[in-house]
């Protein structure tokens, strides 16, 4: 029964900032990776922020520079700091968590979503 519980999208105005979090809750084994994802009304998903082996994070080139991924692993959170916003950052947001939930289970999980919409 794990759980990924997204908190912080609301509106915002052009030039804003917003932090999102994720915690992640029930039977958790390991926690290899958490990310952020996003989806316009429409469109595929894309990756916005997942960290990579090394010690570094894979950003989407739209958001360089702008958005910060950080992590409290006592937690289980992930957070998504955005800065300078845009209105073509609009769209849902979604957590993501690649977790094993015992020895030899292990999967994907993702979020609810939550909406972030940039508009003056």
């Amino acid at each position: 029964q794990v759980q990924l519980v997204e908190s912080g999208g609301g509106l915002v105005q052009p030039g804003g900032s917003l932090r999102l979090s994720c915690a992640a809750s029930g039977s958790i084994f390991s926690i290899h990776a958490m990310g952020w994802y996003r989806q316009v009304s429409g469109k595929q998903r894309e990756l916005v922020a997942v960290p990579v082996s090394g010690g570094s994070t894979n950003y989407a080139d739209s958001v360089k520079g702008r958005f910060t991924i950080s992590r409290d692993n006592a937690k289980n959170t992930v957070y998504l700091q955005m800065n300078s916003l845009k209105p073509e950052d609009t769209a849902v947001y979604y957590c993501y968590a690649d977790i094993s939930s015992s020895w030899y289970a292990r999967g994907d999980y993702w979020g609810q979503g939550t909406q972030v919409t940039v508009s003056s």
